[in-house]
């Protein structure tokens, strides 16, 4: 099976690179990187052509003009690009452990897709884990949900079951195969602002009928810390998200068809 990992970023370049070493550290390496960019500056872009030089397997830049948070569509068009069969979605803000490939890869089956958790770390650790491009250990200072940087394939097995709702959706930690996603058009791009678009991707993934499988104490992802986003369109995006869930929708109209359309041209 090939995987490729797709990072969203927006004008954070130090976020990245730290993501990005973090990617390099994995005991399972992905087959592809591709950087899901909602139209950063020149900085982001020179920090990828900079760590593409030796980076191990194609690190790709996908980026978008900056007209507002697009997430949804920025996702779209990295996850169009995608060689491979196997889809891993991060945030630029999110540090990997060296298992988290690996762990998403074990627990892969046809017919389901895998949320992962997530460590919140505090903003003078967050600072910390960028300068010195190390990872928290248990006992520091500035952790929150530290339960979730245990890692035991043992605790996972007891503990990781099927959840077949949105509920605790986070797209900075999923991962599901291609052919899904192309079922279901991908994210839904009437989506703009911060809000629900993970959400409403999760319902329509329920409703046809692929199983939601919540992964615990393996696949950690480490959230740095930064301002939270505006939520000035938070109501109108509830709006979509409920209409999906009332219609039991599993195709949105503007999705990732036309990427996939143009990638093939």
């Amino acid at each position: 099976m090939k995987v490729s990992l797709i990072i969203t970023t927006y004008n954070w370049k130090e976020a990245l690179k730290t993501v990005l070493n973090s990617v390099l550290n994995q005991v399972v390496m992905p087959n592809e990187v591709i950087i899901a960019d909602d139209g950063s500056n020149h900085e982001t872009a020179e920090l990828i052509k900079q760590m593409q030089v030796n980076f191990p397997v194609p690190l790709i830049h996908s980026w978008q003009n900056d007209d507002g948070f697009r997430a949804a569509r920025s996702r779209n068009r990295a996850l169009a690009k995608a060689k491979h069969e196997y889809l891993i979605i991060i945030d630029g803000d999110i540090v990997l452990c060296p298992e988290f490939i690996a762990d998403h890869v074990r627990e892969a089956k046809f017919g389901r897709f895998i949320q992962g958790g997530r460590v919140l770390l505090g903003k003078v650790l967050s600072q910390e884990v960028m300068e010195v491009n190390r990872l928290p250990t248990i006992f520091s200072k500035g952790v929150r949900n530290r339960q979730n940087m245990i890692n035991c394939l043992i605790l996972s097995k007891i503990f990781s079951s099927e959840r077949n709702d949105a509920n605790s959706t986070r797209s900075c930690n999923m991962s599901f195969w291609k052919e899904d996603v192309i079922k279901i058009n991908g994210f839904n791009e009437e989506f703009v602002g911060w809000g629900r678009e993970d959400s409403e991707f999760v319902h329509r993934l329920l409703n046809i009928g692929t199983r939601r499988y919540y992964l615990k104490f393996a696949a950690n992802g480490y959230h740095l810390y930064h301002q939270e986003n505006t939520r000035n369109c938070l109501s109108a995006n509830n709006e979509i998200l409920n209409a999906t869930i009332q219609k039991k929708l599993s195709w949105c109209e503007h999705g990732i068809d036309t990427h996939v359309e143009n990638e093939m041209k």
